[in-house]
């Protein structure tokens, strides 16, 4: 049972992660841009909320997860302009010349930055909600242990998937010239930015169909 509920952990973590959407275009534009260590940092910092999150749901605290909740239209305006403000950043910014890595606090940056990103999304509260009943061990247990055993899970798989594509990209970054890095940095900025936009602006459709 316990074996179980560590895999599905894995299997929902990497399900969570692999879509790409704007969290997923930071940590490409850091992997392509500054190497893959930052993106992989990053990453980090995206598997610790969902599984922070993922034990909030799991250890069924449904108070925690009634009060951020309640209050999603702050977290959506606070992401929303979180994105727009990384993604001007990125556009703006021009490519980075080959030099040695940052200091090492931008690695704490890359990492602090996405956790706050991914927090401020507690919508990731709804999707283990609606996933979790489909896997009724993880639930079941009397002790902590299987609800434990599959968050762990989540952000093994979470980081497997981020250690796997940042790396990959990491990869790619020697074949890339200053152009190209210029354009994709532009691009992955732009989207970044259309996504915060498209976050803020559902908050005005939500109240028009209340």
């Amino acid at each position: 049972m316990e074996t179980g509920s560590f895999i599905n952990g894995i299997i929902i973590g990497i399900a969570l992660a692999a879509p790409v959407g704007p969290i997923a275009f930071v940590c490409i534009q850091r992997s392509l841009a500054y190497g893959r260590l930052h993106g992989i940092t990053s990453g980090l910092g995206i598997a610790t909320a969902d599984a922070f999150y993922a034990a909030v749901t799991a250890f069924g605290l449904a108070l925690i997860s009634d009060f951020l909740l309640a209050r999603q239209w702050f977290f959506r305006l606070f992401g929303g302009a979180a994105l727009i403000a990384v993604g001007i950043r990125i556009m703006l910014a021009g490519p980075p010349a080959a030099t040695p890595a940052p200091e090492k606090e931008s690695y704490v940056a890359d990492y602090s930055t996405m956790l706050a990103l991914t927090l401020a999304n507690p919508l990731t509260i709804v999707f283990f909600t609606l996933i979790i009943p489909s896997f009724g061990v993880v639930l079941s247990g009397n002790t902590g242990i299987t609800p434990a055993l599959f968050v762990t899970g989540v952000f093994l798989g979470e980081m497997g998937w981020w250690i796997f594509l940042c790396g990959t990209l990491g990869s790619m970054r020697d074949y890339l010239t200053r152009e190209r890095l210029h354009l994709i940095n532009r691009l992955a900025g732009l989207v970044i930015t259309a996504f915060g936009a498209v976050l803020i602006a559902s908050l005005f459709v939500t109240s028009e169909v209340v």
